[in-house]
C-alpha cells in the first residue's frame, strides 16, 4: 500500500503533512450474515423480522458489541428489492444525522490539537469564517456565534419557517441561486437573515449549525471536511468505507443499499432544478449540501468501531481524552442538546439518532458495556419518532438475551490499520 503524502496545507503544515491528498484505501473489513449465526441471537433474530415486517422497513443492518468486542453483525431484508439481494452487514447506508456526531468528534479532536477553541467566534472579523461568503450578514448578533453554539444547536437558527436543508427550491428562487445549492450557497443565504434569537440563550435543533461546523473544519484544518475526518478520524481506526453519499440511486456506491419510502408518499422537485418530480430518497433531497449535518454512508460495523472509540469506556482506547468525552456528552443546561449526541443522561446512557426520507437509524451507548446500531434502508410514516421505537424493542430484546457471545469479531479480521504519519 503506497501512501502518497502530496499536499500540504497553507499554515497548517502539521496537519497537512499528515493527510493524503492521493490514497486509495483498503476496504474495511466485510463482515457476513452466516458469522453472527448464535443460537442465543435466535429469539432477537425472530423478534426483530417481525419488527421490520409491522414497520414495512424494507431492510436494515445490525451490530452489538459488548465491553469492547464486536459479538453480532447480520443484515435483515432487502438492500435492493427488484434484484432480491440480501442485507449483508458490509452494506452501506445513509446515516442521516448521526453524521452530527462525526462531525462533533471531528470538530472536538481540532480543539486537542489546538487549532480551535470551543469558545472561538465563527463569524466576523475575528471569526473562523471570515472570509467571503461568510462575511455578508445582515444580524450582528451572527458575530456573537461560537463553535461550542453551533454544537449545541443554539447558534440562533429554528426551523420557523422550515429547515432550509430541505426547503432549497424555495431558497434559490427567492433568493435567485441556481439549483441544485451547495452548502456554501445556503449558508450565504441564511446569513442575510435575521436570526431568531440571540445565540447561546435557547437550544433548537439545526442541520444548517452542523453544515456550518463542517466549513469551521475547513477553514480551521485546511483541508476539505472528508478528507480531513476520513484522515484524522476514520482511517486510523481502519474505517475505509465510509464517505459522504451522492444524491440519487443510479450512482450510489457498490455497496449501497437502495432506499425505501412508504407506500403513497409524495414527490418533490428534483434538487437540480430541473423541475421533475423524484422520490425525496433519490434526488428530491439534496444530500450533498447537507455535508456534516447528515451525508455520510456506513456500515453498522464501521459505524460500531467509531462508536467505540469515542464511547469513554476505553476498551479499545478512545481516539479523544476523556475531558473531551465527557465535555460532548454534557449539556450545559436543562433544555440544551449535547454536542454531537441526540441525548444523553447522568446514568450514561448516550443516543444518536438519524431520519429523513428513506433511512432511519439509530446508535446507543449503554452504561453496562453494550452498544449497538441499526441502520434501516427506509423511512417510517412517523418520521424521526422511528429510531427512538427501534431503540427502545433493541434495549428489551438485547435484555432477554442471557448469555452474550464472547469473541470479538473485529479480532478475526486481518489488521488494515494504518497510520498517516508513515
Amino acid at each position: 500500500m503506497i501512501l502518497q503524502l502530496l499536499f500540504v496545507a497553507p499554515n497548517h503544515d502539521s496537519i497537512g503533512s499528515e493527510i493524503p491528498r492521493k490514497f486509495e484505501p483498503p476496504h474495511s473489513d466485510h463482515f457476513y450474515n452466516y458469522q453472527s449465526d448464535f443460537k442465543s441471537f435466535d429469539h432477537f433474530d425472530s423478534r426483530f423480522n417481525r419488527f421490520l415486517s409491522f414497520w414495512n422497513i424494507k431492510g436494515a443492518s445490525v451490530a452489538v458489541a459488548k465491553d469492547g468486542k464486536l459479538i453480532y453483525a447480520k443484515g435483515f431484508g432487502l438492500s435492493d428489492v427488484d434484484n432480491n439481494k440480501n442485507v449483508e452487514p458490509y452494506n452501506l447506508f445513509r446515516i442521516a444525522s448521526v453524521s452530527k456526531l462525526i462531525t462533533a468528534t471531528a470538530i472536538m479532536k481540532l480543539v486537542e490539537d489546538g487549532e480551535i477553541t470551543l469558545e472561538d467566534k465563527v463569524f466576523g472579523p475575528q471569526g473562523i469564517l471570515n472570509m467571503a461568503p461568510y462575511d455578508k450578514y445582515r444580524d450582528k448578533k451572527v458575530e456573537e456565534i461560537t463553535v461550542r453554539h453551533l454544537l449545541e444547536h443554539s447558534g440562533g437558527w429554528t426551523t420557523r419557517y422550515g429547515d432550509p436543508l430541505f426547503e432549497q427550491h424555495s431558497l434559490a428562487k427567492r433568493n435567485g441561486y441556481k439549483e441544485p445549492l451547495s452548502s456554501e450557497d445556503i449558508i450565504a443565504i441564511m446569513l442575510k437573515k435575521r436570526l431568531h434569537f440571540r445565540p447561546g440563550e435557547a437550544s433548537y435543533y439545526s442541520n444548517l449549525g452542523f453544515v456550518i461546523l463542517g466549513k469551521v473544519i475547513e477553514a480551521a484544518s485546511g483541508v476539505d471536511y472528508e478528507l480531513y475526518v476520513k484522515a484524522k478520524i476514520l482511517y486510523p481506526l481502519g474505517i475505509f468505507d465510509m464517505k459522504l453519499a451522492g444524491n440519487y440511486r443510479d450512482t450510489k456506491e457498490n455497496l449501497e443499499v437502495n432506499y425505501y419510502e412508504q407506500p403513497g408518499a409524495i414527490k418533490i422537485q428534483d434538487c437540480d432544478g430541473s423541475g421533475e418530480l423524484v422520490s425525496k430518497s433519490n434526488g428530491g433531497n439534496n444530500l450533498k449540501a447537507l455535508e456534516a449535518a447528515g451525508g455520510w454512508i456506513a456500515s453498522s460495523t464501521d459505524l460500531m468501531k467509531l462508536l467505540l472509540a469515542i464511547d469513554g469506556f476505553g476498551f479499545p482506547a478512545d481516539i479523544l481524552s476523556e475531558k473531551s468525552l465527557e465535555t460532548m456528552a454534557t449539556p450545559k443546561a436543562i433544555g440544551y442538546s449535547p454536542l454531537g449526541w441526540r441525548t444523553t443522561n447522568r446514568h450514561g446512557y448516550w443516543l444518536r439518532t438519524g431520519s429523513f426520507a428513506g433511512t432511519s437509524c439509530v446508535l446507543k451507548r449503554r452504561p453496562d458495556g453494550i452498544s449497538y446500531v441499526i441502520l434501516c434502508n427506509t423511512s417510517a410514516w412517523v418520521g424521526p419518532d422511528f429510531p427512538f421505537k427501534m431503540a427502545s424493542f433493541t434495549d428489551r430484546e438485547l435484555n432477554r438475551i442471557n448469555k452474550f457471545p464472547v469473541e470479538d469479531n473485529y479480532q478475526h479480521m486481518p489488521s488494515k490499520y494504518i497510520s498517516l504519519k508513515n
